[in-house]
């Protein structure tokens, strides 16, 4: 017997995801050159962010996002707060969600979905609970429930509570609702920073 659950998840949301990003990638090329040029134009010498995170069954790969921070440094050469590194344009671009569109490439190779939970920091793998660490039995998303239920204005245990209720409750129909509950907030523009804080602050365990 055909387990539907698995062959949603593996096949069908597998054939959506290339499909979606590609002819997402198509459209949205234009844009994307004008970011760059932008971003350039706006005092960032690079364009991409490429950082290591984990993905499905805790295996780690390198998620790509425009850069929304400059790479400014005090006099000891560190890297100074963020919010004093997040540029005006930076920050429409983290507002808009514009930055997520270089993950479509990480969609098209597999190392990501369209939905899924977020896929976080490396350094974050020992602090997980078992329950927390299930979030990874699932591909990880560029949107997802926890994205569209307060995003980075709740807390991580939050955050981690919508991660695994996904993994257990996730469908089609669960997905597309995701899909236009996002678009919402993007128009809205809502949970896209902590009160006070240009990011998120870091999970502790």
């Amino acid at each position: 017997m055909i387990n539907m659950k698995f062959f949603y998840s593996h096949i069908i949301k597998r054939f959506l995801d290339i499909l979606a990003s590609f002819t997402a990638l198509v459209v949205f090329l234009p844009v994307m050159i004008i970011i760059i040029i932008l971003l350039l134009a706006t005092g960032h010498r690079r364009f991409f962010f490429v950082q290591k995170r984990v993905g499905y069954h805790d295996k780690i790969f390198h998620l790509v996002k425009f850069r929304s921070m400059t790479e400014a440094r005090d006099a000891s050469g560190q890297l100074l707060p963020d919010e004093k590194r997040l540029t005006p344009f930076g920050a429409m671009l983290r507002k808009t969600s514009l930055d997520e569109l270089p993950q479509l490439f990480n969609v098209l190779i597999g190392n990501m979905s369209l939905i899924g939970p977020r896929p976080l920091l490396v350094e974050y793998l020992p602090l997980y609970n078992e329950q927390q660490r299930k979030r990874h039995l699932v591909k990880p998303g560029i949107t997802g429930w926890a994205q569209v239920n307060g995003r980075n204005a709740i807390s991580w245990e939050k955050k981690f509570e919508l991660d695994t209720w996904y993994v257990a409750n996730q469908s089609f129909w669960l997905d597309l609702k995701i899909f236009f509950m996002t678009i919402k907030n993007i128009i809205h523009a809502e949970g896209i920073t902590q009160d006070g804080k240009a990011t998120m602050d870091a999970f502790k365990g």
